[in-house]
């Protein structure tokens, strides 16, 4: 059991909710964050495209925004392919580079810190946290303004109001004059989109069903995998596409020594992927403490980078 878990309490608690969840921290343990690394290569996922598709066109213009030496940190750097795509203007401006890679899996640490050994210029740090513990604990270089890099759809599986909390929170880690760029989803028609979140060769559904792998090995649990399939959902209310595992029978778990029973078609929802729009990412920027540097939309899928400078 896994009782010292920070996770433990929000797992318990998501299992005795109505409807019944599991947070999302889950998903990405080194299996899943190797399952999720090679969702980004799918047709279906064109999300990570779009991200590196907008740093080689905007980083020259993040850069212009951001004069002076920059000390980067990348919030869920993954397998580094984004931070290896933008530093390598960065070096060409300045040479040397901090760059701090903040993720909850150490597998991906790995993975970035091999990825940017192309670029010598860079002096690389990993930190094994949360976003905001690793962001404050993060090493600042001397006499550099801050940029935080948070890339992917990252920010799009907070609620709304979480986001802003937690847009709130990161500019309480950054001082005057750092920055923040922020990658969102932007809408785009949910037939185009669940398909990015339900692929056909089924890595996004094993995915999804990891977390009962989890489950089972590290707190115990007895989840019988086969009782249940992954399913993505469009709410069109929240505007947000939704993960879900569906029981397909009536069937019994235990999870630290709690019973929990699912009758068939019960479901356990592990991630959502809010919408959001270019004029509400500039208005909670203002709200928290940001002024807002340049946006910029991709042309092809519905996704976007918004630069916030800390006022």
């Amino acid at each position: 059991m896994n009782d010292e878990h920070p996770l433990t309490e929000a797992i318990l608690r998501g299992l005795r909710g109505a409807p019944r969840t599991l947070p999302s921290a889950l998903l990405y343990d080194d299996l899943g964050s190797a399952l999720f690394e090679a969702i980004t290569l799918l047709p279906e996922y064109e999300l990570t495209r779009a991200d590196l598709r907008l740093i080689e066109a905007h980083t020259p213009d993040v850069l212009r925004a951001l004069a002076g030496p920059l000390d980067v940190v990348e919030l869920g750097p993954g397998g580094g392919r984004k931070a290896l795509a933008f530093l390598a203007p960065l070096c060409a401006r300045q040479g040397a580079v901090s760059f701090t890679g903040v993720d909850v899996s150490g597998a991906a640490l790995v993975a970035c810190g091999r990825a940017l050994e192309a670029l010598p210029a860079v002096t690389f740090r990993a930190v094994e946290a949360s976003y905001l513990d690793g962001l404050r604990a993060a090493p600042r270089a001397a006499g550099a303004r801050r940029l935080v890099l948070f890339l992917g759809s990252n920010l799009s599986n907070f609620a709304r109001r979480e986001a802003v909390d937690f847009l709130r929170g990161v500019r309480g880690a950054l001082a005057p004059g750092d920055a923040l760029l922020l990658a969102t989803d932007v809408g785009g028609d949910p037939a185009r989109l669940l398909p990015a979140y339900d692929d056909a060769l089924g890595v996004t559904a094993a995915f999804d069903r990891n977390v009962l792998v989890r489950l089972n090995r590290e707190w115990g649990a007895d989840f019988d995998l086969a009782a249940f399939a992954h399913r993505a959902r469009w709410d069109a209310a929240a505007r947000r596409i939704e993960m879900h595992l569906v029981a397909a029978r009536a069937c019994d778990v235990t999870v630290r020594g709690e019973r929990f029973h699912f009758e068939a078609g019960d479901t356990l929802w592990t991630e959502s992927s809010h919408r959001f729009d270019v004029g509400e990412l500039r208005g909670w920027g203002t709200e928290t403490g940001f002024a807002c540097g340049g946006q910029w939309v991709d042309g092809r899928w519905p996704f976007a980078h918004t630069l916030l400078v800390a006022r």
